[in-house]
């Protein structure tokens, strides 16, 4: 499961006068596109209603890429013949490093028996926090810079990346990334 796999949380005592943030499980079916069913989803989502701010949360504030952006890139690569790439994050908030301490109760049907009064202290950003989308973001943006792409000043959910005589362009809503490169080699990293 990825919340284990990615340690999103670790198990501690509850300090004295914390919040702990609630959650639920939000159970899905992932469809094909015949809508046959191809698989049961199910996502731990805490309840942000339960936060407290300047105790849960500081800033929320997450970029999103602007729709000139999207239509002046997408036209760019129709004329002149780019490849485009579409690509979505899984569990992508879960990537996303927290600066503040949260704590969150045990999840229901996931919880530790043998240490009932614990609760957890995230490590990682959880789908429902009002920070997850920032954190996700952040972590996200200072990677695509360690790679060698620079952030546009007209939009900071544009990544460029010079190679040479080509380009490569990233746009970054959420978790979905639209690529495009001024060649096939260069936007498949070879």
């Amino acid at each position: 499961m990825a919340l284990l796999a990615n340690r999103t949380w670790d198990l501690v005592p509850r300090p004295p006068g914390s919040n702990i943030v609630t959650g639920k499980w939000i159970w899905t079916h992932k469809r094909q596109a015949d809508s046959t069913l191809e698989r049961y989803k199910a996502r731990w989502v805490l309840r942000a209603f339960t936060q407290r701010p300047g105790v849960d949360y500081n800033e929320t504030f997450s970029p999103v890429v602007k729709p000139a952006t999207v239509r002046t890139v997408l036209s760019l690569a129709l004329t002149r013949g780019w490849p485009v790439h579409q690509l979505d994050v899984k569990n992508a908030f879960l990537h996303g490093v927290l600066t503040e301490t949260v704590y969150c109760s045990q999840p229901a049907r996931f919880f530790d028996s043998s240490r009932p009064d614990m609760v957890c202290r995230l490590n990682k950003a959880l789908y429902g926090l009002k920070q997850a989308p920032r954190a996700w973001n952040h972590r996200f943006a200072a990677f695509l810079l360690t790679l060698g792409f620079v952030e546009a000043k007209s939009d900071t959910s544009l990544f460029i990346y010079h190679h040479g005589v080509e380009t490569t362009y990233l746009l970054l809503c959420v978790d979905d990334i639209v690529l495009t490169a001024s060649s096939e080699s260069l936007l498949r990293g070879s």
